[in-house]
This record gives structure tokens, C-alpha cells and sequence, in this order.
């Protein structure tokens, strides 16, 4: 769990992770935070938890990869600090990974509000549930965009294969996970578990809410036209362009959006 300024949220994320009924380690990174993130990380006096904190604030990329390395586990499951796991949901995503075959798994996810209240449910995974190939999960990722695979807390992939792929790439922080999972599904199958396993918090301070949307929308172009290039055996051209279309109506609904908000100033429409 790689966590930076975190206090408000990071208790209730380690209690929804400390509550699953399997064998684990939870691995608490502290990225510098200057808000008690790391007092509230040791409060817990449990011993599948152990706490690091950086000495100076990591960029997020390298961040998320030392929280992985310094974990010890052949299975990993990175989850933010202000998301949860759902009771009783690791076990069965642990025993599906038994099956070698598989480099990652993924679920679907709800979407709770600063209070935790379920705002929607029984999202992500677009024609993705059960044993997909890598050509089916790329196309999809590239169609369809990295928010439609939820929160990282949903996933779990192989620490080899983790290491295989050189891990986060940062340069792109909105889609970096999803980064992740298409370049580790060269390895092995994607499986799409259709169980709500994980919930993303949509909230005022986290990292979505805080970039802006040209900014989201230019990493996310970027995101698939690399794709395209790294795989063009798997990601054709007409995929790139179905994405660079779906980026085009996202813009224009956002501009409707912004123009209607100040139109009846109502900047509350603009979260």
C-alpha cells in the first residue's frame, strides 16, 4: 500500500484489508507524508503489517515500485490508500491465481463517496470477464480506456512477472496500472472475475479528482498510441483510432459540462 497523505482515509483501508480471512502481508509505504500517515500505519498493532517510510517524497511511479519490492509475497495486490477491499474477497482471488496459467486477475468494483457511501456498483471489465487472451484484454484497454479496470486494488499479478516487465512505468501516472497489466499479460492469460471484490473512492483528494482533464485525456492518448506501438501484432490501428474517438467525445462532454456549469454557476458540476 503505497500511501502519501493518507491519514484521513488509510485506517479504514488497512482495517477492509486486515479483515480478509487469508494468509498475507500488508506492506505500508509512507511516501514522506507530513500529515501523521505514518502514526496512523503503526497504530496497528498487527503482525502481518509492516511500515517503511521514505525518507523524501518519491515521484508516484517509483513510489508504487518500492512498495512492491519491498514486499515479499509471489502474489501482489497494490491497493491505494483510500480505496477498500470488500469482506471476504481475497480468498477467492488468491485461489484462482493458483492456476499458473493466469498473470493477472481483476474484478469488478463499486465506487463509494468521501463517506463510503456506494455512489455505483458492479462496474469495469467491458467484455471482460472470465479466461481473456492478451489480444482481447489490449484491444479492450486501448477501446475502451484504463477507468474501465478500476481501482489497482481490484487486480492481482505474479511478483516475476511484475519484475519481467520492469514494473510501473511513471511517465504516464493516470493509466499506470493498466500500463502494468497489459504488459504482463505477455506472459499468461486475463481473468475477469465477475464478484465485486474492491471500491474506489471518489473523492475530492485523491490523485483523479486533483489532475485535470486535458492533462488525463493527453496521458491517455499517449497511453494508447504506445500501445499501439509496442504491439502492433496485438493493438491494430483501427483500435487506436476507436480510442482517440471515445478521448474526442469525453472532451466534447466535459466542454458541455464546464459551459453549462458556469452558464448557471454551478460550480459544483465541475467535480
Amino acid at each position: 500500500m503505497p500511501a502519501y497523505n493518507a491519514a484521513g482515509t488509510l485506517a479504514t483501508t488497512m482495517r477492509s484489508i486486515l479483515d480478509q480471512d487469508v494468509e498475507f502481508e500488508l506492506v505500508v509505504l509512507d511516501n514522506a507524508s507530513i500529515d501523521g500517515t505514518g502514526d496512523v500505519a503503526l497504530g496497528f498493532d498487527d503482525p502481518r503489517v509492516r511500515v517503511h517510510r521514505n525518507d523524501r517524497v518519491l515521484p508516484i511511479g517509483a513510489n508504487w515500485n518500492k512498495a512492491v519490492e519491498i514486499s515479499s509475497g509471489e502474489l501482489v495486490k497494490v491497493v491505494c490508500a483510500d480505496d477498500i477491499l470488500l469482506p471476504g474477497t481475497l480468498g477467492p482471488q488468491l485461489e484462482l491465481m493458483r492456476d499458473g496459467q493466469i498473470a493477472i486477475s481483476s474484478t469488478k468494483f463499486d465506487v463509494i463517496d468521501e463517506a463510503g457511501e456506494v455512489e455505483d456498483s458492479g462496474l469495469g471489465l467491458p467484455g471482460l470477464v472470465g479466461a481473456q487472451s492478451v489480444l482481447s484484454l489490449m484491444r479492450t484497454i486501448v477501446r475502451h480506456g484504463p477507468a474501465e479496470f478500476g481501482p489497482t486494488a481490484a487486480a492481482m499479478f505474479r511478483r516475476k512477472d511484475f519484475r519481467r516487465v520492469g514494473g510501473f512505468r511513471g511517465d504516464l501516472v493516470f493509466p499506470m496500472d493498466v500500463d502494468l497489466f497489459a504488459r504482463v499479460c505477455e506472459f499468461g492469460a486475463f481473468y475477469g472475475m465477475s464478484d465485486v471484490t474492491a471500491a474506489w473512492r471518489n473523492s475530492s483528494f485523491n490523485l483523479c479528482s486533483r489532475t485535470s482533464t486535458v492533462s488525463k485525456l493527453t496521458e491517455l492518448a499517449r497511453f494508447h498510441h504506445r500501445l499501439g506501438r509496442e504491439y502492433p501484432h496485438l493493438v491494430a490501428r483501427g483500435d487506436v483510432v476507436a480510442g482517440d474517438l471515445r478521448l474526442v467525445r469525453q472532451a466534447l462532454e466535459r466542454l458541455q459540462i464546464r459551459a453549462t456549469a458556469l452558464a448557471r454557476r454551478r460550480p459544483d458540476l465541475l467535480r
